[in-house]
């Protein structure tokens, strides 16, 4: 079966004194019959091309699913007078959420099952998941098409009833102490959150509008304090935050802001008695923490408690009745740093693994002596403990099984630095199976991100068992436009700087094959998202350098988008990409831009997935991406193209169906490097 060719239907754009011809212009029309033909024509090619791999694909899945523990239950997590967890069961797509009262497991009580809630719909997405103060309603939203609109309902646990209440495209919800009344963000026609009204229970008629965000920059959230006594409403830029607050016991009393906007300046804040504590990179961009009275919370009452450390980024903080918590990351490496409020000591909780991630675990009780955080590696499967504080041990609450016979010691992870161009050292995690060759022969899937400051994950997954154990290693490449070495490692790769972002991955891949771990001919990379326009980038900057490219929902048409304001997620990301708008950003972005850049050359073999109802990249820039590769590039290499007619950002809901998606991947991977 021969691939489909897109028909041209030029469309001319000058700008800044540059016109540019747009032959795939017309696949954003979504409800145009030949769209729909030409996307449904690349999926058949796709089936047909992958349809020798069938068995393949069927032994990776098997192979996957079976080392999940598929009937499981998570780690259950206190709150109020109930212990809440989800658990799992073998041959059902979606998860159960229930609680139960401490110490007695006979008590189950499901709040949602959304495996009954999915019948009849292809996806189905949990938003907004809170649970009254009191433990009487849930507010829960859900999204039915992968297009993130998510609608708001309440249930009665009480009576398992859900009420009439059903509010459309909400993002967050905050209770207030009465359990009756509640604050919830809505989106706009962009899906920026930019309003937050305030409800009562059972009550008709329009809600209270409390707050309205007019700069596009700007997404609104609310939430509650850990204490319970404070409601916070937030404003936040990719730069640049603005925080409120009220009493959670008079939801209808006015808001008092923490410190007024001033660009750059990002903050956020927990409570503990009388005082507010607040991460703040108002000197210095890494952040440092500082204690401000609630009667007088702004700058002037901003009292240090822990200075800026030019080598150390404080990622989070988390504040309790007797403890606090940083959440802090040196050398590439994340920490947690204890700090018990009497005697004013601090001290880190020490790791093991050359290469791991840490997150925070379910934390809802204010007074309590356990710290819970979740530790994950390149070999070890995510677990939860519990950290005490006093005696400074820790307990190890729930591991998640691999199945199968896995057995950690078999393989090896390392840290390793590779330099760019300009000198920069950029940390590279690697892991393989013990035993596989240094000697430029061994296969390598080649992963990174690099944008909005987030640390790409250096944890477990179950499915990348299938790679290793057939030979294959895996590498992460910590580019800059991550966060993976501070706030600066960030800014060092976005805006003006972007640029880095790819050449540090170029970088890297070098250095690897330089180093043995693998060659150009063996090597395969993988990125979504802001991860895909690294792919691009880097497909058009050295083809040669890598022989399979996978690339899923790829934010590849990046200088179209960023002039299209009507977008969700355009205007605020103005601070990471420019605004085109502007000469210098337009230009720059232009010069990165990889549906822009598709040259007349040969291309490695490329896999690109997307999905249909995606809406924070739109499924035409992937479609528009390959159709122009098609019609340039001058090689007879593999380019396949998969849509998902059923799902948004994150792909299929379903975890079995996420799954065969991941196999899919695997098996053009391997088939390519075999």
């Amino acid at each position: 079966m021969l691939p489909p060719a897109a028909p041209k239907h030029p469309h001319t754009v000058t700008l800044h004194g540059d016109t540019r011809v747009d032959d795939y212009f017309w696949l954003r029309d979504k409800d145009s019959p030949e769209v729909t033909a030409y996307l449904e024509a690349e999926n058949a090619f796709a089936e047909d091309f992958m349809a020798p791999t069938a068995e393949l694909q069927k032994t990776l899945y098997d192979e996957i699913v079976g080392r999940i523990q598929e009937t499981d239950q998570s780690a259950p997590y206190r709150k109020g007078a109930f212990e809440y967890y989800h658990r799992t069961e073998e041959g059902k797509q979606y998860r159960t959420y229930c609680r139960r009262k401490p110490d007695e497991s006979n008590t189950e009580q499901v709040l949602l099952d959304m495996n009954a809630l999915a019948e009849g719909h292809p996806f189905l997405g949990l938003g907004v998941y809170e649970v009254s103060p009191d433990g009487n309603y849930l507010a829960f939203s859900l999204d039915e098409t992968g297009f993130r609109d998510y609608t708001l309902q309440i249930k009665d646990l009480r009576t398992g009833e859900v009420l009439s209440e059903r509010i459309e495209k909400v993002k967050s919800v905050a209770w207030g102490s009465d359990s009756r009344t509640f604050f919830y963000t809505v989106d706009d026609e962009t899906k920026r959150p930019y309003q937050a009204l305030r409800h009562r229970l059972g009550t008709s008629g329009e809600d209270a509008l409390t707050y309205q965000e007019d700069d596009e920059r700007f997404r609104v959230a609310v939430w509650r304090s850990r204490s319970g006594q404070y409601v916070f409403r937030g404003v936040f830029s990719h730069t640049t935050s603005e925080i409120a607050f009220l009493p959670a016991s008079d939801p209808t009393s006015e808001w008092h802001l923490i410190a007024e906007r001033k660009q750059d300046h990002e903050y956020d804040v927990a409570h503990r008695g009388g005082d507010f504590l607040i991460r703040t990179n108002d000197r210095g961009r890494n952040f440092r923490i500082v204690r401000a009275p609630v009667r007088s919370p702004g700058l002037a009452s901003w009292e240090e408690v822990v200075a800026h450390r030019d080598e150390v980024m404080v990622e989070g903080l988390d504040v309790f009745e007797d403890f606090y918590v940083l959440r802090e990351r040196e050398a590439g490496l994340p920490f947690i740093r204890v700090s018990p409020f009497t005697d004013g000591g601090s001290h880190r909780v020490p790791m093991d693994e050359p290469v791991y991630a840490l997150y925070p675990g379910a934390n809802e009780e204010f007074s309590t002596r356990a710290y819970r955080f979740r530790y994950e590696s390149l070999k070890t499967p995510d677990s939860v403990f519990d950290y005490d504080v006093r005696s400074r041990s820790r307990r190890l609450v729930k591991q998640i099984e691999v199945l199968g016979g896995y057995d950690p010691s078999e393989y090896r992870s390392e840290r390793l630095w590779a330099t760019a161009g300009d000198g920069s050292r950029v940390p590279v995690s690697v892991v393989y199976r013990k035993g596989t060759a240094k000697d430029g022969s061994a296969p390598m899937l080649l992963v990174g991100y690099g944008s909005y400051g987030y640390p790409y994950p250096t944890g477990f997954s179950h499915a990348r068992v299938s790679l290793l154990d057939r030979g294959v290693a895996y590498a992460i490449a910590h580019v800059r436009g991550g966060g993976e070495l501070g706030k600066p490692w960030h800014d060092r790769g976005r805006m003006e700087h972007k640029m880095t972002t790819f050449t540090d991955f170029i970088a890297v891949a070098e250095h690897l094959v330089a180093s043995g771990y693998t060659s150009s001919e063996r090597l395969a990379i993988q990125g979504g998202s802001a991860g895909g326009l690294l792919m691009g980038a880097v497909t058009n900057l050295r083809p040669d350098l890598f022989h399979a490219v996978v690339s899923i929902v790829p934010f590849v048409d990046v200088l179209n988008t960023m002039l299209d304001d009507t977008l969700p997620l355009t205007v605020g990301e103005y601070e990471e990409w420019g605004d085109p708008n502007e000469r210098d950003a337009y230009f720059r972005i232009k010069a990165y831009c990889p549906y822009t850049n598709i040259e007349a050359h040969p291309y490695p073999a490329i896999l690109v997935r997307t999905s249909l109802n995606d809406s924070q990249v739109m499924y035409w820039e992937p479609a528009k991406y390959v159709a122009k590769l098609r019609a340039l590039k001058t090689d007879s290499n593999p380019l396949v193209f998969r849509i998902n007619m059923d799902a948004g950002h994150g792909g299929a809901s379903g975890r079995y169906d996420h799954l065969k998606e991941t196999a899919f991947d695997y098996a053009f991977i391997l088939t390519q490097l075999q």
